[in-house]
């Protein structure tokens, strides 16, 4: 190779060199960052969430509202001792008067002479021993017994009833002993948390926990306790997925402060176990229940006299209504609170004392906390119009007095009741008796062929000797009872059957 072939690679290599890296830098004026010298990039690694606090995870702490109410919850066993009456094997009027289902559960010729016995739970209200149950769990009991959460035992009496409510109150002599404060149920708000306590299964002072499901539930649970004039019970139930099983019912509902806000009494089950849902009684319903029986023996429950339904689709736009709520006024009863107030049919009630009202078990609700002559407001749509009027509430007999059920109850006979002397009862071979005479309208008439002269001897199998025990058989019974008695001169009794 000679000196001119060296010149010309020589010249090529250098101008190949100079050419890239001529182009390599105006590439990166081009594409490449700008340099900003003297100046620090600043990386922030903080990350746009907020740090989770695990220790709020569970929203309460139930344990202070559970060791204040098991305190206050007592385990209820009853028994019922078998019946000793000499209508056993008789013909039962209950069969040809309401069916083969009554004469199953009255009348049955084969039915054990075992007593029964059975158990609830129930909560004390006052420290002086005054303890708040359900009905069914103490209704036709001869013997209660009461354990407290500290293991004392006591026997207990009924001091009133009310199968309208499912509510009953009884009584233990004890004192100074732990009682739950009454919480205000109008202010129990869907969702919030609740507690069951009570005894399932004799499971004694069991807690379990869930959230209140709904208000004013209406199960038709208490539908045909009679009453005056058709179905008077009230069922405005809270309702809650606190696990509720046998053994509960009495027993209490309470809110996270351990206030009682409910008496336990039902749960929704096709097997009679808990299913998901049980309801409650709301304790504004039974602080005014406890009173009555407590202060009066009866509950003094004020009626407006209406026949009503709530307010569906249809209905509403039938009306024209704005919403679809409020309850609706099929009939008004002749000479009843409302209609002296001047309600009518067809009348929306909106409004009681201010409690916006949607459906008939809140109006129901509403209007069972007042007595008889207490002044409700009423707000209603008319018309279209809305209307307000106030209504002093009537007793179940049409008036505005207090109930004496002893006496009102009499009445509902339809006749008049004398009570034998011992010597007239000696007489007649029986032990005591009340005689009817001057039978007018009333239940004797409507239901029985008594007549004048009648001696009644047994009430519900009970051996009768005085016109308050008959009294205080009715006032206690809803539904059914049984009358057995004699006419001088028969050789035989006779058993007859009213519904109360």
């Amino acid at each position: 190779m000679n000196r001119k072939n060296l010149s010309i690679i020589f010249t090529i290599a250098f101008l190949s060199s100079f050419l890239g890296m001529t182009a390599f830098n105006r590439y990166k004026q081009l594409n490449g960052p700008s340099e900003q010298p003297n100046k620090e990039i600043q990386v922030s690694y903080q990350l746009p969430v907020q740090p989770i606090s695990y220790s709020n995870a569970v929203p309460f702490d139930f344990t202070e509202a559970a060791a204040k109410s098991t305190d206050a919850v007592v385990h209820i066993k009853t028994k019922i001792n078998p019946s000793q009456s000499a209508t056993k094997g008789k013909r039962n009027p209950y069969q040809d008067m309401f069916g083969d289902e009554f004469y199953r559960l009255f009348g049955d010729p084969n039915a054990s002479n075992l007593p029964q016995e059975a158990s609830g739970s129930g909560v004390i209200v006052d420290a002086s021993g005054y303890i708040v149950t359900n009905n069914h769990v103490v209704e036709d009991a001869d013997e209660i017994e009461v354990t407290l959460h500290n293991n004392s035992v006591y026997k207990a009496t009924v001091v009133g009833k009310d199968k309208d409510f499912d509510l009953a109150v009884l009584k233990i002599e004890a004192t100074n002993i732990p009682c739950i404060t009454f919480g205000n149920s109008d202010s129990v708000k869907v969702g919030q948390w609740c507690l069951a306590v009570g005894n399932p299964f004799n499971l004694t002072s069991t807690v379990t926990a869930g959230i209140v499901s709904a208000k004013g539930r209406n199960i038709n649970l208490l539908v045909g306790n009679g009453g005056n004039g058709g179905n008077t019970a009230i069922e405005s139930f809270i309702q809650t997925d606190a696990a509720v099983n046998p053994g509960n019912s009495g027993g209490a509902l309470v809110n996270t402060n351990g206030d009682l806000i409910g008496i336990n009494t039902a749960i929704a089950s096709t097997t009679g176990a808990y299913a998901g849902y049980s309801f409650a009684v709301p304790s504004n319903l039974v602080f005014k229940v406890y009173n009555d029986l407590k202060n009066y023996g009866v509950v003094q429950r004020g009626y407006l006299g209406v026949n009503i339904r709530s307010v569906d689709n249809a209905l509403s736009k039938e009306l024209s209504l704005k919403n679809i709520e409020g309850v609706y006024v099929d009939n008004v009863i002749k000479e009843s609170a409302a209609e002296e107030a001047g309600i009518k049919p067809k009348d929306v009630i909106t409004k009681i004392n201010n409690a916006v009202i949607k459906t008939a078990p809140e109006l129901q609700e509403q209007v069972g906390r007042y007595r008889p002559g207490d002044k409700i407001s009423v707000e209603f749509i008319r018309d279209g119009k809305a209307q307000s009027v106030n209504v002093i509430l009537k007793n179940k007999f049409n008036s505005t007095n207090l109930v004496d059920d002893g006496k009102d109850f009499i009445k509902l006979l339809g006749a008049d009741l004398t009570a034998l002397s011992k010597s007239e009862a000696m007489r007649f071979g029986l032990q005591g008796g009340v005689k009817v005479s001057n039978l007018k309208e009333g239940k004797l008439k409507q239901y029985t062929e008594i007549g004048n002269g009648f001696i009644i001897s047994y009430m519900n199998e009970k051996p009768i000797s005085s016109v308050d025990e008959i009294a205080g058989i009715m006032a206690s019974k809803k539904g059914n009872i049984t009358i057995e008695g004699i006419y001088p001169g028969k050789p035989y009794s006779f058993l007859y059957a009213i519904k109360m």
